[in-house]
């Protein structure tokens, strides 16, 4: 497959999509009914259909009866961190095994044309990236995800959250199904937002930003407190008027989600012909810029608050022009200082 069909490499090897990124049609005002309808079927395939079917595969043939879940116990958690930990291996490991270990589409479509495991730095445990995100993930990432995951079972089991059953609610839950990505981009920006503040960016969100060149491990590489908020979408479902299968879908959004927006390339080649779209590309410019893209695409609230990036020399205008007011302010700020010290 030819990248460059779709996108330019620059000298250092780093590939970049022709196109600039779009967010979704849905917040456009007036609507525009056309597109909604041409952008839909990328709402559902494959990303959300994958996440969705691993909840009601979960329900299927993991989760404990409920008889069991009304009581914590050692022995479900651990079974439930066990399912959860080998889930990652075999759907991370996949992406990793593909594109990293075997290599097998080389550098094409991949944002940093370097693969991090050729790297070394001392910003991560044994200087090794992908030694340093494993270990974070499974360490932190899975037991915050079962932890929170075990809470809430334990919340439907017991009558404190929400549990409405198909057969009676089927319209209810089918829109509390169809919007579970758009409580979860909005409760990402949010958090990000709140991560990125000066105390929260040094002590907890950096450990996300040491991989400046993301690979499949980077998706789930972070501090615990900010595992906590992440995984924390799941208790919308306290409130909402929800399901068990629900709430899986929407951890499992946030678990397995992570994957396409820090796998590294703007497509996966599946045989010789056929090409799966990422959609990473605003979310590895917010890896590479730090502070633009806070949120995805579907909900446009970084183009509402000024911090959208897509990419293009326009975008890339706007947060140059961005940058120097606020190096214009801060150096105000210390004159205003200097001013009131000297004449003090």
């Amino acid at each position: 497959m030819d990248d460059l069909k779709f996108g330019t490499r620059n000298k250092r090897g780093d590939w970049a999509p022709n196109q600039p990124v779009e967010t979704a049609p849905l917040f456009v005002f007036p609507p525009r009914l056309t597109a909604i309808l041409k952008w839909l079927p990328h709402y559902f395939f494959p990303w959300n259909m994958i996440f969705a079917a691993s909840a009601v595969a979960y329900w299927a043939w993991a989760i404990p009866p409920i008889e069991t879940m009304q009581t914590i116990s050692i022995g479900w958690i651990v079974w439930l961190y066990a399912v959860n930990a080998i889930c990652v291996v075999l759907f991370y490991g996949a992406f990793e095994l593909h594109l990293y270990v075997l290599k097998r589409q080389e550098n094409r479509f991949k944002y940093n044309g370097k693969f991090p495991a050729d790297q070394k730095s001392k910003a991560f445990w044994f200087e090794s990236q992908n030694l340093d995100n494993i270990l974070r993930t499974f360490l932190s990432g899975v037991t915050i995800w079962t932890a929170v995951e075990v809470a809430m079972l334990w919340a439907h089991a017991n009558g404190y959250a929400p549990w409405l059953s198909f057969a009676e609610n089927p319209w209810t839950l089918a829109f509390v199904a169809l919007v579970v990505p758009i409580i979860h981009e909005f409760h990402f920006f949010c958090i990000h937002r709140v991560i990125h503040t000066p105390f929260l960016y040094k002590w907890v969100h950096s450990v996300h930003h040491n991989s400046v060149n993301p690979s499949p491990w980077s998706s789930l590489s972070m501090h615990p407190v900010e595992h906590l908020f992440y995984f924390g979408t799941a208790f919308y479902h306290l409130i909402l008027p929800s399901n068990p299968i629900l709430m899986l879908y929407q951890v499992h959004y946030a678990g397995f989600g992570a994957i396409p927006g820090h796998v590294g390339f703007d497509k996966v080649e599946i045989g010789e012909d056929r090409l799966v779209d990422s959609h990473a590309y605003a979310h590895y410019l917010h890896h590479k810029y730090f502070e633009v893209n806070y949120g995805d695409a579907l909900i446009p609230l970084d183009k509402w608050f000024g911090t959208w990036h897509d990419g293009s020399a326009e975008g890339e205008a706007r947060m140059q022009e961005r940058y120097r007011k606020r190096k214009e302010k801060l150096a105000a700020r210390k004159v205003r200082v200097e001013v009131r010290e000297a004449a003090g």
